[in-house]
């Protein structure tokens, strides 16, 4: 049944079962895909004219090759969608499959484009080393001298982003859907319900609309709008600069996307010029969320051609003609950027019903169309339809919501874009932000820090500096003296990021047994490692969970999954349920004694018995260390006899001091990584994501399956045919080379999979890691061996099997 209409101004609906908040393109997407899947009464409302905020003044550039390939799905969605669309809505969208190249000046971008290469191998997408000389045969305004090589990528193009925003309008229009220009959304309404806080609708400055769902598409306005209904939607503007040149001689309309990273600039052709513009290292922050002026339709910045010479300067290196060339338009537009350069897509934790799609980072025109997609695919299906995890909102919690802390993070993110994206790269700005009570003291030892949800971790202990590059890195050698000292003796670990929720009440059991796939109806102290799945069987998260009373449990989970886990409890609550959880992440500290020498260690320190009958693995006790009363639960990361202690906060510096200053050493998470790769121990995230199966890991004895316990996920499990893909351990053949994940699997030369995790395993004395391999995977297959792994360009022989490389 159609939206029964009000009088009033602009004749605004008074209902809406989607209200979409925005009128840009990725507005624009949302509502064409929710009318492709049949729901029509959709209102679409912009303050001002669609396109007019962000979206005219992008560039338009459409690169369908990401690192990942879920990503890579998404945008080359978007490419398809906006080859159709003007068949589909009479409306033209400008895009040409141009085709594009990326440029290398060093050895190291080199073997970035190698391994981008052979990203498109595993992902099915053409993509091509060629020469310098080859590169200014496709694009020849440019000079050469001084690269070393060029990928081209046959599946890029571009697109004018006003134009495909009015064909994807027209397109929702032609769906039913109704769409208001001039029609300012002031604030999201919120409601409290026994199930939470839910949206119920917008106020407008044309008055009042109700809605089952909100969809909140408002680009750079969203963080405001998003802060003042109490969600966290971590964005912050920063300046964007590019110019459109006089005609440069050379250039066609088929001329392909340039992107010369090292030089931080992206070239296109336009009316017989030039697009020129890039990333700088250090961006220019804008204003605060809440201080963007209105209106701001189809608006710039103030020239600032100090700020854009490095860029220019960089654009005249690379294309000398430019230096007598004239420019016709300098744009500064302000763009939104997310604290990790990914974007935020999904339904907020914080109110029940309101959905996001904002913080492109300058990809929004190449997102637009599948992120549109996946969103409407969301709130139709009530659920993410694809392994979404790296854009999900939920992975932000209010400590990255913090404007200073977003102003300061938004100088590094812009710049990253063309930075070499090393694998271990950890941010810079806007740290710290939250500590472990060790932390002051690990610095003091010579920790050096990373961050995973804002927490500061210690990687290694030593080295004066974390140094990136494709070979072993500098700090290899102290992260494999602290994995041999675990696997021959003690080391200590600093967990306390792990996150950690107490659930109670009287019918915590029955909603834990229908989250678990495991069985956790276990005795008091008894500790259950086990998935947590969606209904198409697929992981959500990989926890452990601790029964410490009848009704009461300890759920231990990712670092990064806080508010993503705390959500999926919340949602799963069933009415009248009596559950209560809450997030004590930061009332304990996490104590990882791990090692052979881990029992005479505690014992040294505690009175409790720790021999294995009166200790078994999978157990967890209160006892007393150091004189400190805390929990301890066998239970091991790292493939080694060990408890990890859960310590209150003010006792952690006393039962540190007593540990490591008896035979323990500090050991950090690079040695966590290349111990659990060694065990063949999976990580969510990596190897375990919501298209995974418990099946496909390998990981069906951490499940009820063969039991008839019922739990969430499992009626797909069991209605699965065989898997196409398993996920399998390597070992590199030759000690010199060094794997970090992501690289392409190879079978006497064809592409058959990826490495999803990998490290140096100083027990082994090779990179380990674990892969995907497609296809029916059984030992035999394994053992035939042919298999090899691309390193940037060069094949690495590696030999493969079900089991881990250390049992």
């Amino acid at each position: 049944m159609r939206a029964q209409r009000a009088s009033k101004p602009g004749d605004l609906p008074a209902r809406a079962e989607i209200v979409v908040v925005g009128g840009g393109v990725v507005g624009c997407s949302v509502a064409y895909h929710l009318a492709r899947l049949g729901r029509s009464d959709v209102l679409l409302l912009e303050q001002g004219h669609l396109s007019g905020g962000t979206t005219w003044h992008a560039a338009g550039l459409v690169g369908p090759l990401r690192a990942s390939e879920s990503g890579t799905r998404l945008v080359r969605y978007s490419a398809e969608l906006y080859a159709r669309l003007e068949e589909e809505t009479g409306l033209a969208t400008g895009y040409l499959n141009t085709g594009g190249l990326v440029l290398a000046r060093t050895p190291d971008r080199m073997t970035q484009l190698r391994r981008t290469a052979a990203y498109g191998a595993a992902y099915g997408l053409e993509a091509e080393v060629v020469s310098a000389e080859r590169a200014r045969e496709m694009w020849p305004p440019m000079q050469v001298d001084d690269l070393l090589g060029a990928l081209w990528l046959p599946g890029d193009g571009k697109v004018n982003p006003a134009d495909l925003t009015q064909s994807l309008a027209r397109g929702a229009r032609q769906g039913g859907a109704t769409i208001r220009e001039r029609t300012r959304v002031l604030e999201l309404l919120v409601s409290e319900t026994a199930a939470g806080r839910a949206v119920t609708g917008v106020r407008t400055d044309a008055g009042d609309v109700e809605a089952d769902r909100v969809v909140l598409c408002a680009g750079q306005w969203s963080k405001a709008l998003g802060d003042a209904a109490g969600v966290v939607v971590p964005l912050h503007s920063a300046e964007h600069f590019y110019v459109v040149t006089e005609a440069v001689e050379g250039t066609r309309p088929d001329l392909p996307i340039m992107r010369d990273q090292d030089g931080w600039t992206y070239f296109k052709e336009e009316v017989g010029g030039l697009v020129v513009g890039g990333f700088e290292p250090n961006a220019k922050a804008w204003v605060a969320p809440d201080q963007i002026p209105y209106p701001f339709e189809f608006a710039l910045l103030e020239e600032d051609w100090e700020h854009f010479s490095l860029l220019m300067d960089e654009a005249v290196h690379r294309i000398p003609s430019l230096a007598t060339t004239g420019i016709r338009k300098f744009y500064n537009g302000p763009e939104s950027f997310t604290p990790d350069n990914q974007f935020l897509l999904g339904e907020t934790p914080e109110v029940r019903g309101l959905y996001v799609g904002c913080g492109f980072n300058s990809v929004g025109i190449a997102s637009a169309g599948g992120a549109g997609r996946a969103l409407a695919e969301w709130i139709v299906g009530d659920g993410p339809q694809d392994d979404l995890t790296g854009v999900d909102v939920r992975r932000f919690g209010p400590p990255q919501n913090d404007v200073g802390f977003l102003r300061e993070r938004v100088v590094e993110t812009l710049g990253l874009h063309y930075a070499i994206p090393w694998p271990n790269r950890e941010p810079v700005s806007g740290r710290p932000q939250r500590t472990s009570p060790l932390h002051d003291v690990l610095r003091g030892r010579g920790a050096l820090f990373g961050t995973r949800n804002g927490w500061e971790r210690p990687l290694v202990y030593g080295p004066a500096e974390l140094d990136y590059t494709w070979g072993k890195p500098a700090w290899l050698a102290a992260s494999a003296a602290e994995h041999r000292a675990c696997r021959t003796g003690v080391a200590v670990f600093d967990q306390t990021s792990f996150s950690k929720y107490a659930v109670s009440g009287p019918d915590a059991l029955a909603l834990l047994q229908w989250l678990c796939a495991a069985d956790v109806d276990v005795q008091v102290g008894g500790c259950v490692y086990t998935p947590w799945l969606n209904e198409r069987g697929g992981y959500e998260a990989d926890v452990t969970v601790t029964r410490t009373a009848d009704d009461a449990f300890l759920v231990v989970s990712s670092a990064a999954t806080t508010y993503r886990d705390l959500d999926w409890l919340a949602r799963h609550r069933s009415p009248g349920q009596d559950v209560r959880f809450a997030d004590v992440t930061g009332d304990l500290a996490v104590l990882g004694t791990m090692g052979p020498g881990a029992r005479d260690l505690l014992s040294r320190h505690t009175t409790a018995d720790l021999a294995d009958e009166a200790f078994p693995f999978g157990t967890s006790q209160e006892i007393e260390v150091a004189g400190v009363r805390l929990r301890a639960t066998r239970m091991t990361y790292v493939g080694e006899l060990g408890w990890e202690l859960y310590v209150p906060v003010d006792g952690a510096v006393a039962v540190h001091a007593a540990l490591t200053g008896d035979s323990a050493v500090d050991a950090g998470y690079s040695a966590i990584e290349s111990l659990r790769l060694e065990k063949g121990y999976r990580a969510f995230g990596r190897e375990l994501l919501p298209d995974v199966t418990p099946r496909e890991a390998g990981l069906v004895f951490a499940t009820a399956l063969r039991g008839d316990k019922d739990f969430l996920g499992r009626a797909a499990l069991v209605a699965a045919p065989g898997p196409a893909r398993r996920l399998v351990s390597l070992v590199c053949a030759d000690p010199e080379a060094m794997l970090w994940g992501g690289e392409l699997l190879l079978r006497r030369g064809e592409p058959v999979g990826q490495v999803t995790s990998a490290a140096w395993g100083a027990t082994v004395g090779a990179a380990v890691g674990l892969a995907w391999v497609r296809g029916q995977v059984d030992a035999a297959l394994l053992d035939a061996g042919g298999f090899s792994v691309d390193v940037g360009g060069g094949d690495a022989a590696v030999r493969l099997s079900l089991r881990a490389p250390l049992r």
